[in-house]
């Protein structure tokens, strides 16, 4: 296969990402080149796993964050409304986009509802208004199913297992972009650009590490 043609990728993204939002929104863009599969994940899980703290645990960081997404959304031609407290649990959204198949309608919606609405699915009244939106009246008994909780949890593993270590990640054949801001890098790639196969990129992937912030004094 040729970067000339369609690529299989997944995406990987979790609605507490103001980032993933951003992304989300202009996938638009990859797919003349990408058949892409839709895969939420919960953050925390990575977070957990590679010993991180979420921007939004760090302060300064998360004001920055915030302002910045507002201002990188509005560059764009998004509206962004925050929801009305962050971090947030978002795993009934995850498995309800699950439930969903994880479409791109679906995930969009999704986002839309925390992202640009400002709303919560700890409103009951506005998650209600979700579901029927979205045709899954039942929302609360399907998301509780087992095997919706095991897609979940494999998404995360398989995530994990591939390197993922942030949202939004999309993974085309085995190289991994990280970021909403990396979707023009996507697509440079895909174009074949003379720097990925330039000597320093070569170089930087194996960069050695010449101290670690463990063993300074």
């Amino acid at each position: 296969m040729t970067r000339a043609e369609r690529l299989q990728a997944d995406w990987y993204f979790d609605v507490i990402s103001p980032y993933a939002y951003l992304q989300a929104e202009q996938l638009w863009r990859l797919d003349p080149h990408l058949n892409i599969r839709h895969r939420p994940v919960l953050f925390a899980g990575l977070l957990n796993h590679w010993g991180q703290k979420g921007p939004a645990e760090i302060p300064a960081k998360r004001r920055f964050t915030f302002r910045y997404a507002l201002w990188r959304g509005t560059r764009q031609g998004l509206a962004l409304k925050a929801p009305p407290a962050h971090p947030f649990n978002p795993l009934k959204l995850l498995r309800l986009a699950l439930v969903l198949d994880s479409t791109r309608e679906a995930v969009l919606e999704t986002f839309r509802f925390v992202w640009r609405e400002g709303k919560s699915a700890d409103d009951p009244r506005d998650w209600a208004a979700l579901c029927r939106r979205l045709g899954v009246p039942d929302a609360d008994a399907r998301i509780a199913q087992p095997q919706v909780k095991q897609a979940l949890r494999q998404n995360v593993e398989e995530a994990i297992a591939a390197g993922v270590f942030g949202v939004p990640t999309l993974i085309v054949a085995g190289e991994l972009f990280w970021g909403d801001d990396a979707t023009d890098m996507v697509l440079d790639w895909i174009a074949g650009a003379p720097i990925f196969a330039s000597p320093e990129m070569a170089r930087i992937e194996t960069l050695p590490e010449a101290a670690s912030r463990l063993t300074r004094t």
